[in-house]
C-alpha cells in the first residue's frame, strides 16, 4: 500500500508545475509592461521634439503640426491605458502566482509532515522489533 506522502505526490508535482507556469506568466505580463511603458516614453519624447520645434513657419505648416501634435497626444492617451491596462494584468498574474505557489508549499509542508510521521513510525516499528528480539534472546 502507497504511503500518504506517495499518494499525495502527484498533487504536489501539479500544483508545481501550476506554480511554474504562473511564474512565466508573470514574467510575459512584466515584459509586456515594460515593452507598453518603453513606447509611452518614446511618445512622450517626440511628442516634445515635435512641439517644441517650431521653427520658422507658416500659418498652414503651424497649423499642420497643432494638429499632428494633437494625433500624438491621443496616440500617448491610448498608449498610457494601455500601460494601465498592463499593471492591472501584472498584479492579477502576481495574485495568481502568490497563490500558486503557497498552494505548492501547502502540499510539500503536508507531504513533509507526512514522511516524517512515518519514518517515526517505522523507527518504533524497527525498535519494537528489536525490543521483542532483546526479550527471546537466551541468556548464554
Amino acid at each position: 500500500m502507497k504511503s500518504r506522502a506517495a499518494r499525495l505526490q502527484p498533487a504536489a508535482d501539479q500544483a508545481r508545475e501550476r506554480q511554474e507556469l504562473a511564474l512565466q506568466r508573470l514574467a510575459e505580463q512584466q515584459q509586456k509592461l515594460a515593452r507598453s511603458e518603453q513606447q509611452l516614453a518614446e511618445l512622450h519624447r517626440y511628442r516634445d521634439e515635435y512641439a517644441t520645434n517650431t521653427g520658422d513657419l507658416n500659418v498652414t505648416a503651424l497649423l499642420n503640426r497643432q494638429r499632428f501634435v494633437e494625433r500624438i497626444d491621443q496616440a500617448i492617451a491610448q498608449q498610457s491605458g494601455e500601460v494601465e491596462r498592463n499593471k492591472r494584468l501584472l498584479e492579477h498574474a502576481g495574485g495568481l502566482w502568490r497563490e500558486a505557489h503557497a498552494r505548492e508549499r501547502a502540499l510539500d509542508s503536508v507531504i513533509d509532515h507526512h514522511r516524517e510521521q512515518e519514518r517515526k513510525s517505522e523507527e518504533r516499528r524497527e525498535q519494537s522489533e528489536i525490543d521483542e528480539r532483546m526479550q527471546y534472546r537466551r541468556p548464554r
